[in-house]
């Protein structure tokens, strides 16, 4: 279980964050210098890359991160807008278009009235394209993964961001015989399904089950919609936590919760009343945000998954800082980075209506990002181009790299790890130095009241 240190506060995390973007511009540029976008993009997606320079300049207001994540974007991230094949939108798209659109908004980049239209348009054709992914089942549905309209990734939750700003920038998806879908509407029926069968509560159904327990993937019957199984791509089996899969959990939910309790009761009359809707994905953030301090180690970084083979050769490995270097099952940092920035965004959630849970939250957040912010984690080495070290990315496949001498794969980063540390280390700069507060929606202009 998570140690939570209480004495923790943002301030006191300054310098180690002042670190923290000097190390990453060296690395953002080092991959600028010697990677090539038009090889594509092997193990990692564009979006992180390029998303990850427009980060940098938000933290630094180095002009010259600016130039090159607009460039970037401008000239390689098109196909990523009409990407009909991915469940990936929200990730791609909101960290480069997203991004600049939402610096446009707060003034932090001059940007004239047509290049604001640029970046809005590309994140309105992304809610639609990714809208279209949709698999029907009797209770509503959900945008289906790679695997097939079966399959129900519970990652896509946090992709679900790009529906609700195409649907908030005024847009609508329009399907066969010019049938014209609510964008909301499908992001709303995708975080109940996700709720539902992505997350366990030990209760119902899932009587058995641990509460906030989640599957990677459900399996639905396409020809009557029923749901059939848990399954898992990158975890052990579906009947284990992933914990990154539990980290998208942990952090879709609560940045939703952000946005969608703002909106009138009307915006959910054809989903769900909003108390219920807002109530149930309250339940699925605290539910994935407390299995995750319970089963994760006293520093805050798990193990790639909570029901690997082999823990039960580090014994009780719970109570104990978490060994990237041993010898029988990889940790993964970047479910680390991605999970601490769930729980933070939860804590900031609950300060009024439940300040004991909230405060629970935050510093729980506060600690993970505070190991995360040292070694083992923080790569200092010049010659390598990752900032967070010990990211996996596929464990059942092999696909991860252990280096001479040890027995699981380590030591490596991953560009979504890389970018979800930058985003967690952005979120709490932005509170010591009383910006605005970072939501997804910042990408729409606001109206004044």
């Amino acid at each position: 279980m998570i140690q939570i240190n209480e004495n923790l506060s943002t301030e006191s995390l300054s310098q180690d964050l002042l670190h923290f973007w000097k190390l990453s511009g060296q690395k953002i540029n080092a991959i600028a210098s010697t990677f090539d976008p038009k090889q594509g993009a092997p193990v990692f997606t564009h979006g992180f890359q390029f998303g990850s320079a427009l980060l940098q300049f938000d933290a630094t207001n180095d002009l010259d991160f600016l130039d090159l994540g607009r460039k970037q974007t401008v000239d390689y991230m098109a196909p990523h807008v009409s990407h009909d094949g991915v469940h990936d939108h929200g990730f791609n798209n909101l960290s480069t278009y997203g991004n600049l659109l939402r610096l446009a908004n707060e003034g932090k980049i001059p940007a004239s009235d047509w290049e604001s239209h640029f970046y809005t348009l590309a994140l309105k054709i992304s809610g639609a394209v990714q809208a279209s992914r949709w698999t029907t089942i009797p209770e509503g549905g959900y945008i289906y993964s790679f695997n097939g309209p079966h399959s129900l990734f519970v990652d896509t939750i946090r992709s679900c961001r790009i529906l609700v700003v195409s649907h908030l920038l005024g847009h609508r998806y329009h399907s066969e015989g010019d049938a014209k879908i609510s964008l909301l509407d499908r992001a709303l029926h995708h975080i109940k399904s996700t709720a539902k069968y992505s997350v366990y509560y030990g209760e119902g159904r899932d009587r058995y089950d641990l509460w906030g327990r989640t599957a990677h993937e459900s399996i639905f019957n396409v020809n009557d919609g029923q749901f059939r199984c848990p399954n898992s791509q990158q975890g052990y089996t579906g009947f284990s936590t992933w914990t990154r899969g539990l980290a998208w959990a942990m952090l879709g939910f609560s940045e939703e919760l952000e946005v969608l309790n703002e909106l009138p009761s009307a915006a959910f009359s054809s989903v769900l009343e909003k108390e219920q809707m807002i109530a149930l994905m309250l339940k699925a953030a605290q539910a994935t945000c407390d299995f995750y301090i319970t089963h994760t180690p006293s520093c805050g970084i798990p193990y790639w998954d909570t029901g690997a083979p082999n823990l039960y050769q580090l014994g009780n490995y719970l109570d104990h800082p978490a060994d990237p270097y041993n010898d029988w099952e990889p940790v993964d940092s970047s479910a680390a980075a991605i999970g601490a920035q769930g729980l933070l965004r939860l804590g900031h959630f609950l300060k009024v209506s439940n300040p004991i849970e909230a405060k629970r939250y935050w510093q729980a957040g506060l600690t993970v990002l505070n190991t995360l912010l040292s070694a083992p984690y923080l790569s200092e080495d010049k010659q390598h181009q990752g900032i967070l070290l010990h990211s996996i990315y596929h464990q059942p496949n092999g696909w991860d790299h252990v280096p001479k001498g040890q027995k699981i794969a380590c030591n490596e980063s991953s560009m979504w790890g890389d970018y979800h540390m930058r985003e967690l280390a952005l979120y709490v700069q932005k509170i010591i130095n009383k910006e605005p507060y970072y939501r997804f929606d910042n990408c729409i202009l606001k109206k004044e009241e």
